[in-house]
């Protein structure tokens, strides 16, 4: 039997990922980017200026709580999907960019964003009827 260097045992692991099994990590992933605001938080990012502030990002996301914001971040951070850059000035400025893996993942996020927007009217009267059939 052949001996495997780590980086073959890697890529034979990340070949053989199938979201389909319970233990597959590529689930952490798919439960992380589902998430609301993480969606929303990718749609915000790398628009115009490429850069927001925590104030910015707070203020476009309707709704969001700072705990929440604060939290997503960390984790899209943690994931590598963004950067956090501190400016040491007076108040310290926080800057949030997407990263190349964040970017990739971007595009996808705002067509479901998209998609969304589209037909939220034809799924609100799908419920409706539903509702109805079913009351």
């Amino acid at each position: 039997m052949a001996t495997q260097t780590a980086a073959q045992k890697r890529a034979q692991a990340k070949a053989q990922y199938d979201a389909f099994l319970a233990a597959c990590p590529s689930r952490q992933l798919l439960d992380r980017i589902s998430n609301k605001w993480v969606t929303l938080i990718l749609c915000a990012l790398g628009g115009d200026g490429g850069s927001m502030r925590y104030s910015e990002l707070s203020r476009q996301l309707a709704g969001v709580s700072q705990k929440m914001l604060t939290q997503t971040l960390r984790s899209l951070e943690r994931d590598g999907l963004i950067t956090r850059t501190v400016t040491p000035t007076v108040p310290v400025t926080v800057c949030y960019e997407l990263t190349e893996l964040g970017l990739s993942l971007r595009q996808m996020m705002r067509g479901v964003k998209s998609w969304a927007e589209i037909h939220m009217d034809d799924v609100l009267d799908n419920r409706a009827s539903y509702d109805t059939g079913t009351a």
